[in-house]
């Protein structure tokens, strides 16, 4: 085997790090698109399923949810759905007890399935404004004519 040997399998070894192709991640795309009635369903779900990489597709009606299981890449799942020519964005919502504020004004959301808001970033926090510094004045224990009832 000697040195010669060493120095191919050295080569070999090199020669193959160069040809390794990184494999994709399995993710989960989840969508939100407006779907009318079940065509408009086995539509979206014979589109998504024919994309290179995809393992299954669910289709949510009621919810109006399609969620990809796959080694696809979210860029690719959103185009090949807007080519359907259907209204296409990814999946907004998250479960409320993710978010620190669910109930600022940018978070709720009437459309939203139980259980769920809006993600907003975490700079959408709830603000006080004069009105709420002059009630948190006026029932103060340091003002001297603040409410008597208390």
């Amino acid at each position: 085997m000697g040195v010669e040997g060493t120095i191919e399998y050295f080569s070999n070894l090199l020669r193959d790090v160069g040809r390794k192709k990184r494999k994709k991640q399995l993710q989960t795309v989840a969508l939100k698109v407006r779907m009318d009635c079940e065509g408009c369903a086995r539509k979206m779900k014979s589109v998504l399923s024919g994309l290179k990489g995809a393992k299954s597709v669910e289709v949510d009606l009621k919810q109006q949810k399609v969620t990809v299981i796959g080694y696809v890449d979210q860029k690719r799942v959103l185009k090949a759905a807007k080519a359907t020519k259907k209204k296409v964005e990814p999946w907004p919502y998250v479960p409320y007890t993710l978010v620190a504020n669910p109930y600022v004004s940018q978070a709720y959301d009437k459309k939203a399935p139980a259980n769920h808001v809006r993600d907003v970033p975490v700079t959408a926090t709830i603000t006080e404004s004069t009105v709420d510094d002059h009630y948190t004045i006026m029932f103060s224990d340091d003002n001297p004519n603040a409410c008597s009832i208390m």
